[in-house]
């Protein structure tokens, strides 16, 4: 079955078809099609519905939209749903003008602030027990699966762990986005460090998608057992 994503990331691309092999993961601009929502939610899902709208509206045509982001639970979630917007410290939710700044730039911004607020005892001045300590983070993911404006599917999953000490701790070259600084304990890699299959094993889009995908099978079966074609 094809089946739009509603992105223009090529990593997620490529992370998406891996976890549907046998479907076609098609994005907007494999078409050409104008792609660029504007993510108004106030958390992940509600930004994840958004895009599947806007994308289903286009192609009528079955559509998985994310939205994803890494939370620094001693900064009390940042970035967040401003993942790929943030630019440190003075702009946590992106730059006014909308400029970006590089993903090196924001991996260093990020470990900094964090290593500024453990400094100052931010810690030591609440009652924080977080599962991996004081530089404790983890992965959201919503996912939707979206058929229609009154037939969609929703998932959200996380991935555990913490943030490296010092940007020269970062380590990897898989993954993208702030993998390189994301620590797991149980394999002792950073999420950059995995291989595609353990990655997708335990990510967040990965469990996400899972979830999703039995969702599809189910609508897929049930719509040959009755003779029909996935009712969109």
């Amino acid at each position: 079955m094809k089946i739009y994503l509603a992105t223009g990331n090529l990593n997620k691309k490529r992370e998406m078809q891996e976890l549907f092999p046998e479907h076609e993961i098609v994005i907007p601009k494999d078409e050409g099609i104008p792609f660029d929502p504007e993510e108004t939610g106030t958390d992940f899902y509600e930004n994840s519905l958004i895009k599947a709208k806007e994308l289903w509206k286009k192609v009528r045509c079955p559509v998985l939209a994310d939205d994803s982001g890494i939370c620094t639970d001693l900064l009390d979630g940042i970035p967040g749903i401003y993942s790929s917007r943030y630019a440190g410290p003075e702009f946590p939710k992106g730059k006014p003008d909308g400029s970006k700044i590089s993903q090196a730039e924001q991996n260093k911004a990020l470990i900094n602030q964090l290593n500024e607020a453990v400094k100052n005892g931010k810690a030591e001045n609440g009652n924080f027990e977080f599962k991996n300590g004081i530089r404790s983070a983890h992965y959201v993911c919503a996912m939707v699966l979206y058929l229609g404006p009154d037939r969609f599917f929703a998932a959200q999953e996380t991935m555990e762990g913490s943030l490296v000490e010092t940007i020269e701790d970062a380590r990897g070259t898989g993954g993208f986005g702030y993998d390189p600084l994301f620590f797991l304990p149980e394999y002792n890699k950073t999420a950059a460090e995995l291989t595609a299959d353990e990655k997708n094993a335990i990510s967040h889009r990965g469990k996400a998608a899972k979830i999703l995908k039995k969702t599809v099978k189910f609508l897929l079966s049930n719509a040959d057992n009755h003779n029909e074609g996935l009712d969109i």
